[in-house]
């Protein structure tokens, strides 16, 4: 279920068992004598609004940001705002302290986010333009009319560009997709992995290697394998066998000669594909 179809009810604001008159004697007996007793109350009685826009901060954020660190966030909030507030001066708390609430907020996110605002606000202002211009364009712009639209250099632009995409991060443990099963596979689980090998090409590299190495001597074996799999030198490759480096160079040669005319027919089916 998307975040669009989480979003919090008005309503949860202010469903409370506390009635206004109560509400109204609490506070006149907090502000006339402040107890933890009577502070704690007042949080007890304001905490579904603390949720309440927590919840609606949290449907525009990533999955990532736990609502319960917002709610935290929001509850120093309302503690500010209950230290603070003025019953003299005839505004409803309930307004007074939604902004507090929200500034504690977005001022928890702020200092969770680790790219500068100055970047993040560019970024956000660079995908802006380029989709009004797509939309009017009816294509993606090009850099030029980004940077023109954006009143700006050419290198500006390319360093704006560059800087971009460091605003988004990705959590590894992020659901990529749901199986049937309901066992959710993350991101960490289809991440592409550069030292692993394509087990086609290793069964490619294997039936070559034995095709190589098929109906030839212990000795000539050997060479092959010493020179290119274990990238040994002649002069190993000589002392290891007992051979003088020059007969090991005269027998890898002749090898080669006698492998080339028995693979040239076969050359296409043991190709392994460029990376």
């Amino acid at each position: 279920m998307s975040k669009a179809h989480r979003a919090p009810q008005a309503d949860t604001a202010v469903r409370n068992p506390m009635d206004a008159k109560e509400t109204a004697a609490l506070w006149r007996r907090h502000k006339s004598k402040p107890t933890d007793e009577s502070r704690n109350r007042l949080v007890e009685r304001y905490l579904p609004l603390v949720r309440y826009n927590a919840e609606r901060l949290h449907v525009r954020l990533p999955d990532e940001v736990d609502v319960d660190d917002l709610i935290q966030a929001g509850i120093f909030g309302l503690l500010d705002a209950i230290d603070a507030f003025d019953l003299d001066r005839g505004v409803k708390f309930e307004t007074y302290c939604a902004q507090r609430i929200r500034g504690a907020i977005l001022d928890e996110l702020r200092s969770m986010d680790w790219v500068p605002r100055l970047v993040r606000s560019r970024s956000h202002k660079l995908n802006d333009t380029a989709k009004c211009l797509e939309a009017e364009l009816g294509r993606k712009p090009t850099d030029g009319e980004l940077a023109k639209r954006l009143n700006i250099g050419m290198k500006e632009f390319a360093r704006l560009k560059r800087d971009a995409p460091t605003v988004s991060v990705v959590s590894l443990s992020r659901t990529h997709y749901q199986t049937d099963n309901n066992k959710d596979v993350t991101e960490l689980e289809v991440l592409c992995d550069p030292a692993c090998r394509n087990p086609e090409e290793e069964a490619q590299r294997t039936d070559l290697k034995d095709l190589l190495t098929r109906g030839l001597t212990r000795a000539e074996r050997l060479i092959l394998i010493l020179y290119y799999y274990e990238e040994m030198t002649m002069k190993e490759i000589g002392a290891t066998l007992d051979l003088s480096e020059s007969r090991v160079s005269q027998m890898h040669s002749a090898i080669l000669d006698r492998l080339k005319g028995q693979l040239g027919n076969r050359h296409r089916e043991f190709a392994i594909p460029a990376e």
